[in-house]
């Protein structure tokens, strides 16, 4: 008797454990997502969440041997949810993968706790190796849609990484990064304490029009000290009020 009794003590403990993570889960998502309006609708209708839930199994598969069952699980997910994420992969609590669609998370991927994923992310690979190849996100980091991280690199904690932007390096904590080859254009200095995720601006900088913009103006630079200030008033290219630059279409030859 004692020992089924302790097995039994043993079994609702784990329940209460995985309830509590679920719950916290759906928790995280109803605070994060606008468009989410209950408890219920997330449990029910999120693909996202589905696919965490699934990996936590397929997870504890794979740490017990059980790696052709936890890949064929993960398979099914992926049937269903369109989110592959290999079962060896680390996820923490509080994952939010919004939409899902595309998302791939490899083998020796490790991501934060409280971390918000959008579609099309992908969390790859660069090496054929068999060691660590995957990325590492921290706590609190923002992947937006389309995303790629590649390698063995590791996003600091708080930052957000811009849709589309391919980061193939390491970057400190509270870095925001954009662009391709992902270029880090902004650093925070604190903590940041709401786990929702932050739009990226509009009016965000790119830095390859930041490179251009500076090597027209030296261009035109140079063009004033070599040809005169009058001949590069005519035929150089010319910077408008609102910083855009224009070229006098009179001086450009189309024949090409």
């Amino acid at each position: 008797m004692s020992i089924a009794g302790g097995l039994a003590g043993s079994l609702r403990r784990r329940g209460r454990t995985v309830a509590d993570a679920m719950r916290s889960d759906i928790a995280s998502v109803v605070e994060r997502d606008p468009a989410a309006r209950s408890s219920v609708e997330v449990a029910l209708l999120y693909p996202g969440v589905h696919a965490v839930w699934s990996h936590r199994l397929s997870h504890a598969m794979w740490q017990r041997g059980a790696y052709l069952p936890a890949r064929a699980l993960s398979q099914v997910t992926r049937f269903w949810t369109n989110i592959e994420i290999h079962p060896a992969a680390t996820l923490g609590p509080r994952l939010f993968i919004d939409h899902g669609a595309g998302v791939v998370i490899g083998e020796t991927a490790v991501v934060g706790s409280d971390v918000t994923i959008y579609h099309g992310v992908t969390l790859g690979g660069t090496s054929l190796e068999h060691h660590k190849r995957h990325p590492t996100i921290g706590d609190r980091v923002t992947v937006g849609a389309g995303a790629k991280v590649l390698g063995n690199v590791t996003v600091g904690a708080d930052s957000r990484i811009g849709a589309n932007a391919v980061l193939v390096r390491s970057v400190d904590q509270h870095s925001v990064v954009v662009g391709v080859p992902g270029q880090v254009i902004a650093h925070g200095t604190a903590p940041v304490e709401d786990t929702r995720p932050k739009q990226d601006s509009a009016s965000a900088p790119d830095p390859m029009a930041q490179a251009v913009s500076m090597l027209m103006t030296r261009v035109q630079e140079l063009e004033s000290q070599v040809l005169g200030h009058e001949h590069h008033h005519i035929h150089g290219p010319q910077r408008t009020a609102s910083g855009e630059w224009e070229l006098e279409m009179d001086a450009v030859d189309f024949s090409i």
